[in-house]
């Protein structure tokens, strides 16, 4: 984490680029070429941002051999200061990713076609802990990874206004997998 004294202010309100997007919620068998296309784009990032990446993760249900998702491969990328921007969001767009949301804490780049989000946190932050811990229960436990199919398959079947709206539907579950997974 940064010198608190050389520290950019984080913003204070949450900008979603483009506005809300309806998208429909399909979800596709797992796809044996999401890992793949992960490599594939974990070597741009590092191309693009080489000294300023802490780590690089395939996260979210593409990262979890057999389970069902949409085919959107969500990368965790961690940076040792989520408020210098200059140090990677320029990159990121010059590597052809499209900035998407700046909140508080998390910075979130996508490609133009949506299938890729990459998700931006700063050494620290909570969701690195959470996002590899169900990944890791996912992987490892079947019982686990059948409730979350369910439930995703479940929440697929409604009517959404926005991907957001569906992803915060999944917080219950998700919160009971991630206390069995520590």
């Amino acid at each position: 984490m940064p010198d608190d004294q050389h520290r950019h202010p984080d913003v204070s309100e949450v900008e979603l680029v483009g506005g809300v997007e309806k998208r429909e919620i399909v979800l596709h068998p797992y796809d044996a070429t999401w890992p793949a296309t992960f490599d594939e784009h974990r070597a741009r990032i590092r191309e693009a941002v080489a000294e300023h990446v802490v780590r690089v993760e395939h996260v979210g249900s593409t990262s979890v051999p057999g389970l069902a998702a949409k085919p959107i491969i969500d990368i965790l990328l961690v940076v040792p200061d989520i408020t210098a921007e200059e140090d990677y969001l320029d990159q990121l767009l010059a590597s052809g990713y499209q900035l998407r949301a700046r909140e508080p804490g998390h910075r979130l780049v996508r490609t133009p076609a949506r299938d890729v989000h990459v998700h931006i946190l700063e050494v620290g932050h909570p969701d690195i802990d959470d996002y590899l811990v169900l990944r890791g229960r996912l992987r490892a436990d079947d019982a686990d990874r059948a409730l979350y199919e369910r439930t995703k398959r479940s929440l697929a079947e409604r009517d959404w206004p926005d991907m957001n709206a569906y992803a915060d539907a999944k917080t219950q579950v998700i919160t009971e997998i991630l206390s069995r997974g520590r």
